[in-house]
């Protein structure tokens, strides 16, 4: 049975902060809930985003997601030392 929208988006919260890459696929958050068809994780995913849990990432040639605060973490230390 899949999930209800509250429990979905904590899965893909849980799943965007535990991931060892600070991007993800849409695709990624799939497995969150397999019962559950790959246009209503997508739309969830996006309402996050409004909501501002997570936020769309671009490598340039595609769009990812991510949680705000990992982004900027990850952008800060990539500074580093780099001068």
């Amino acid at each position: 049975m899949a999930l209800s929208t509250e429990e979905l988006k904590k899965a893909i919260e849980e799943k965007a902060l535990k991931s060892p890459k600070p991007q993800l696929y849409i695709k990624d958050f799939y497995a969150c809930d397999p019962d559950s068809k790959p246009r209503v994780i997508k739309n969830i995913a996006n309402e996050m985003v409004r909501e501002g849990k997570l936020m769309f990432w671009s490598s340039g040639s595609t769009t990812m997601y991510a949680v705000p605060s990992r982004i900027k973490n990850e952008e800060s230390s990539e500074g580093i030392g780099n001068e």
